[in-house]
């Protein structure tokens, strides 16, 4: 099988966010300063580790299909939807909500191609529907190191490093 342009186009907007998600990912894990730091710290490979395989074996596929993966600098730049991560050190709950906010940017992204994706290609749907579930439960595992349960009452909840939580309420 040969892919579309469309085809193409859909991977490759996929996969200059995930190239974009390892690299952010790995300046977060750089930068990372404060409370719980080992364990965000030891979290954020993870992530890493998986983002460069899914860009790997995105690309691989898009080789299979005929399409040209670019995974230049300039090309994941100017094409990513992920916000750009700031320089210097970064608290571990402002890391905590960065690097959601780009987990969560990555797999919308994801799910906006998906269907068109789907039409062409079930195969790399499948293949994006490994992606969205490990990156979605990436999202759940980093969002709740600045959680409280839902049963928390407090009306001002704070770690015992005087840090600010975020309470959630139904």
């Amino acid at each position: 099988m040969k892919a579309s342009a469309e085809l193409g186009g859909n991977l490759q907007s996929v996969l200059v966010d995930l190239i974009e998600l390892h690299v952010q990912g790995k300046q977060a894990h750089w930068s990372v300063v404060g409370h719980n730091f080992r364990d965000l710290h030891l979290q954020l490979d993870e992530i890493i580790d998986d983002a460069r395989i899914f860009s790997d074996e995105l690309a691989e596929r898009m080789r299979a299909l005929d399409a040209l993966p670019d995974g230049r600098t300039e090309t994941v730049t100017k094409d990513t939807h992920l916000p750009k991560f700031p320089a210097g050190e970064v608290d571990t709950a402002e890391t905590v909500v960065m690097i959601t906010e780009r987990l969560d940017a990555t797999v919308k992204n994801i799910r906006t191609v998906h269907d068109a994706v789907d039409d062409e290609d079930p195969t790399s749907a499948d293949i994006l529907h490994g992606f969205i579930e490990k990156l979605e439960q990436y999202a759940w595992m980093v969002s709740a190191e600045n959680r409280l349960p839902r049963k928390a009452t407090a009306k001002s909840p704070t770690r015992p490093s005087g840090r600010a939580v975020t309470e959630i309420t139904d």
